[in-house]
């Protein structure tokens, strides 16, 4: 994949996220660099439907704008630049305030797990991330430094999510695509979990039921990716 079209890709996905109320005036969306693996891409701080292909910019795994240094980017930076540089695999990240998801970052009694075949990945999320366990009773919750953001990289382990306690959730995926439906889909299995858990006990999905239900779907990710670029008037 070129730069032009990774490039392209953040833009689409901040506007699908932001069509689907998965991102509002806050959250982000970045891709790990085609050319150098030790970068990333995400636009500069800005609201996610405002979001051009001129706005994206590059940054290195210490929270740095190396494409422009005048650039104003995103405080939190460093939850992207911390995943990529603890896990390889990690090819595009989405973080999100999204409003079904908060309820589940902060009671210990009801986390978040898989209730319906399209959300396998949730199998094996962690518990939610404190940052006051790291940043102390009196932080605003954001993570704004590369010791917060590892320290978040760490909790999420080997996970495809991690929720955040009193904040939102970050997903992460091989690509563009995947992360912005495992951001998409988690805030539907919440809306599905809090429903069936005010009629009674859910029925969770077993790890074998997720692990196959996730591999099903995405062997099937271009449908949606393609679907919602669509409905931006984006062509095929």
């Amino acid at each position: 994949m070129t730069l032009d079209q990774s490039t392209q890709e953040i833009v689409d996905a901040s506007h699908i996220l932001a069509a689907e109320d998965i991102l509002d005036a806050f959250g982000h969306v970045s891709r790990r660099s085609p050319t150098r693996s030790d970068r990333f891409l995400m636009s500069r701080s800005l609201a996610p439907a405002l979001v051009t292909t001129d706005d994206i910019v590059e940054l290195d795994f210490d929270g740095t704008c190396v494409s422009d240094p005048s650039a104003r980017v995103f405080l939190e930076r460093f939850i992207h630049s911390e995943i990529y540089r603890s896990r390889p695999d990690v090819a595009a990240i989405v973080h999100s305030h999204a409003l079904s998801v908060i309820p589940f970052t902060v009671l210990d009694a009801a986390p978040v797990r898989p209730v319906f075949h399209m959300c396998g990945f949730l199998h094996g999320a962690p518990a939610p991330f404190d940052l006051a366990d790291h940043a102390g009773p009196a932080s605003d919750l954001l993570v704004r430094d590369p010791r917060l953001g590892a320290a978040l990289a760490d909790h999420l382990g080997a996970a495809a999510i991690v929720l955040m306690r009193g904040h939102g959730f970050t997903a992460v995926g091989d690509g563009v695509a995947q992360a912005t439906y495992r951001a998409i889909y988690a805030a539907k299995n919440c809306t599905v979990q809090s429903a069936a858990m005010a009629m009674g006990t859910p029925l969770y999905l077993t790890g074998p039921e997720a692990e196959a239900c996730d591999r099903a779907v995405t062997s099937q990710l271009d449908r949606a990716w393609d679907l919602w670029r669509k409905a931006l008037g984006r062509e095929k």
